[in-house]
């Protein structure tokens, strides 16, 4: 094995909307409300693939919401805070550098999420490179954007390993050749390594 290919939501971030949004809403079923408004709305994916802004985003969720507005735009306002480093994941990423892998991300991602954690975490140094579906247009599970990391980096699967918590998104992977690792936990995933003597 030669690569290692992170994804970041809840592999080396946390991304738990609902503590979020408890933790800004007291009543657990409006917290509910506003999390399926949100996090569960076609907007949302739009986000992720890069083709609408996230001003376009949250208006259009509040014309559709106007009497939850005011809880959607609090929401909203900066919550980027709600991605915080997994720090047992981010130990892993450090080791497995140290240990002369190439390490990449590809991540469903948004594009002002990603410029606030790259700022505010240095963990992303020790990336040799990666692909986002906010740039690519692309998300995972679809074929195309493993493709544009395999040729971008000149990754060849079968010397590779793929990890991440959505199982679509290592059927993806699988198809395509890599080895994957399915994350539950760190621990979990310190010993999957082993079992590759990674």
């Amino acid at each position: 094995m030669r690569n290692i290919i992170f994804d970041l939501g809840n592999v080396l971030l946390n991304f738990k909307p609902i503590d979020y949004l408890h933790g800004k809403i007291t009543n657990k079923e409006k917290a509910q409300q506003i999390y399926e408004k949100i996090f569960t709305s076609e907007e949302w994916l739009m986000l992720d693939r890069g083709v609408m802004t996230e001003e376009e985003a949250v208006n259009k969720i509040c014309h559709r919401s106007i009497e939850d507005r005011e809880l959607i735009m609090l929401v909203m306002h900066n919550w980027y805070q709600l991605l915080t480093p997994i720090e047992e994941t981010v130990e892993i990423l450090k080791e497995l550098k140290h240990k002369g892998y190439k390490l990449y991300f590809l991540s469903n991602f948004h594009l002002l999420a990603y410029e606030d954690v790259t700022k505010r975490y240095d963990f992303f140094k020790y990336f040799d490179g990666g692909t986002l579906s906010f740039k690519e247009k692309l998300m995972k599970p679809e074929k195309e954007i493993y493709e544009k990391l395999m040729t971008r980096y000149t990754i060849d699967p079968t010397e590779s390993i793929f990890i991440d918590d959505t199982k679509e998104n290592i059927e993806g992977a699988k198809k395509l050749g890599f080895e994957t690792i399915f994350f539950l936990n760190p621990n979990d995933l310190r010993h999957k390594l082993d079992e590759y003597y990674v």
